[in-house]
């Protein structure tokens, strides 16, 4: 993983700080916000694992007579998770929170080439929000996969204020939005056992899973947290 930023695609300020996508010489795209390193276009498998380890254990699990799925991921970042859940013909409608605003208008540029068709299908609904406004507007009992990667989870913070969305208080509010049998999954760029007891106490149960990653030189896991209603 580079630490040092290449060529500069796109630049954003907020009130949350500066949002910047950048090309390295491989030609790889990198987003970084405050120069804290969030995702890339090169390692995008635990990104892709979040959705299918989601939408498999729940259309494997769900009854026949079922409609289309629904997905609310919180964290639109590149748009690889987003990409992978759209892959699956059973998705029938997602909401993406992303509270960057500049991230979302980057996707409707089509600056991120793999996922750029992505941005025409008609069965997604952009909120440019904190996913506890997108959550809290959805309807009890109407979701049936929630997936998070709003941050690196609860131990890396690249926001502070972003705590909170591994609590057990906003879990609950989650599993309240899902389904029977509906799932939450959480990714972590690193174990994180608070994480997993909350979604425990939530739930009842949880499933962990270590994605392994390979980082430049460096051979890593990122991490799944899954819980079902």
């Amino acid at each position: 993983m580079s630490t040092v930023a290449g060529e500069r695609v796109a630049t954003a300020h907020s009130p949350r700080g500066e949002t910047v996508l950048s090309r390295r010489e491989d030609g790889t795209l990198e987003l970084r916000v405050n120069g804290v390193f969030v995702m890339d276009t090169a390692h995008t498998a635990s990104e892709r694992a979040l959705a299918r380890n989601a939408l498999d254990a729940f259309l494997g699990a769900r009854k026949p007579s079922r409609g289309g799925t629904r997905v609310l991921i919180g964290g639109l970042g590149l748009g690889f998770t987003l990409h992978e859940v759209l892959g699956y013909s059973d998705v029938d409608s997602v909401v993406v929170s992303e509270i960057e605003p500049a991230v979302v208008e980057w996707f409707l540029q089509g600056l991120v080439p793999e996922v750029a068709a992505d941005r025409l299908d008609e069965r997604v609904a952009l909120h440019t929000a904190e996913i506890a406004e997108s959550v809290s507007g959805q309807q009890d009992s109407t979701l049936d996969i929630v997936l998070l990667d709003v941050d690196n989870g609860p131990g890396y913070l690249v926001r502070s204020e972003n705590a909170s969305v591994y609590g057990t208080s906003f879990l609950r509010q989650c599993r309240d939005k899902l389904s029977p049998g509906g799932l939450l999954a959480v990714w972590s760029s690193a174990p994180a056992p608070e994480l997993a007891e909350s979604v425990r106490e939530v739930f009842g149960s949880v499933e962990q899973r270590a994605v392994p990653v390979t980082l430049g030189s460096l051979e890593t896991e990122y991490h799944l947290y899954t819980g079902v209603s």
